[in-house]
């Protein structure tokens, strides 16, 4: 499951953001289909891929370390709670169409993601784990998710901007 569940929650999102473009009334803009990438990201990579981490390394410590290549530490508690925050903030931002609220989740993504991609690679390269918890999907989407979501609150940054008070 943790080798599958980081491309089916992106497989998800760009279903959601195809769909929600398609069914869209009248002319697509750039920052619409944009918008419907942000909320298929913050929803199913961010929002509910957070959710599962944080029952992974909550409930199901001693599995989740192992798909990892790591023993069981009391420190993967953090690790699941910081995961529940993520989620739920990611969950919110795809509801919550403020684009400063979702510039926040993204920041935070990108530094937890971020760095969990950091050690992971740190663990390749020093110890060799290429369990499919440190060098599976999960090491991509540890980059893909809030690179594309930083790429894309990037590019929607003018409309949203004439659009603020």
């Amino acid at each position: 499951m943790v080798f599958w569940f980081p491309l089916l929650m992106w497989a998800l999102a760009l279903a959601y953001a195809v769909f929600a473009i398609v069914r869209a009334p009248g002319r697509r803009s750039f920052g619409f289909i944009a918008d419907r990438l942000i909320v298929g990201i913050l929803l199913f990579p961010v929002g509910l891929m957070g959710l599962w981490a944080a029952l992974g390394h909550i409930v199901f410590g001693a599995q989740a370390a192992a798909s990892i290549g790591w023993a069981p530490s009391p420190f993967q508690f953090e690790v699941g709670v910081a995961n529940l925050g993520i989620g739920l903030a990611g969950l919110i931002g795809a509801i919550y169409r403020d684009w400063g609220y979702r510039l926040a989740v993204a920041v935070m993504t990108c530094g937890f993601l971020g760095g969990a991609a950091v050690g992971h690679v740190v663990q390749i390269a020093t110890t060799g784990n290429l369990a499919a918890g440190n060098a599976g999907p999960i090491l991509y989407t540890d980059v893909l998710t809030p690179l594309a979501l930083l790429i894309l609150l990037g590019l929607t940054w003018r409309s949203a901007r004439r659009r603020m008070p």
